[in-house]
């Protein structure tokens, strides 16, 4: 039944929201008392959400505080919200120096999603919109974003995840794609050549936040034929260039001797 369910959702949002008050943790009959549904219902979702992380309960008193994922999900949204402010600057100067599309894209699981997107000037562009998810092993953002992860996590990817062939130019062999993600992590800077659709070329470079970690990966899209028209190297420099230009924004000095690289 679609309307039990959207009803369920709606009232596990509200009992999440409760904990939007003074109190740090909250028990079953207060929370049935402010939401006006009967304790066996909040019982029930309660349940769920602390088997989903969302909730934990205290051992000793039997109420409930938000869990260690709420914080999680928290720090996730400001992450994302300082990303924007950022690097829409930036990625404006960049379309502006190249003119080719440009993005900001993040890991979201074994996908990259795009937050920001600026479209070519050109007659001959590429299209896309933010929030687009794509595979990680495919794309030069992806690419950075798997090789700057830590060795464990990178190593859990490679053999767990499927490298299908998008096109003949698609990295399949996990050997491959682990030798050049090592070479990625070496230079600074990674590149997809017609890896997810042929005739669509990109460079993209690491994105870091106060730490040193990275926490995105700044690209720029164009086609192969005006892609192979400028020096590799030189525009690989001109998107590192931005890509640390948005660092900066988040505090990142990479006058940092010791910084993380995870």
């Amino acid at each position: 039944m679609p309307d039990a369910t959207l009803t369920t959702v709606r009232n596990a949002a509200r009992l999440l929201k409760a904990f939007l008050t003074r109190e740090e943790e909250l028990g079953v009959a207060e929370l049935s008392r402010r939401l006006g549904l009967g304790k066996s219902s909040v019982h029930r979702l309660l349940t769920t959400l602390l088997q989903e992380g969302l909730v934990e309960q205290d051992g000793r008193t039997g109420r409930y505080r938000l869990g260690i994922i709420m914080f999680e999900l928290g720090e996730a949204v400001r992450l994302h919200m300082d990303l924007h402010g950022a690097a829409t600057a930036v990625l404006l100067a960049l379309r502006e120096q190249t003119g080719e599309s440009v993005q900001l894209g993040v890991a979201s699981g074994d996908d990259v999603v795009y937050l920001e997107r600026l479209d070519s000037a050109h007659s001959l562009r590429l299209f896309g919109e933010p929030g687009r998810r794509v595979p990680l092993y495919c794309t030069s953002s992806g690419k950075v974003l798997l090789a700057y992860r830590g060795d464990q996590d990178r190593a859990g990817y490679l053999a767990r995840v499927q490298l299908a062939p998008l096109t003949r130019h698609t990295i399949t062999d996990p050997a491959r794609l682990r030798d050049e993600l090592h070479t990625v992590r070496g230079r600074g800077w990674a590149e997809a050549i017609n890896e997810r659709q042929v005739g669509v070329a990109s460079l993209a470079a690491p994105v870091r936040d106060l730490s040193g970690g990275v926490v995105a990966a700044l690209s720029l899209n164009a086609p192969v034929s005006r892609f192979r028209g400028v020096p590799r190297r030189r525009l690989a420099q001109t998107v590192i260039d931005a890509a640390e230009a948005v660092s900066r924004r988040l505090g990142w000095a990479p006058e940092h001797a010791h910084r993380k690289e995870s």
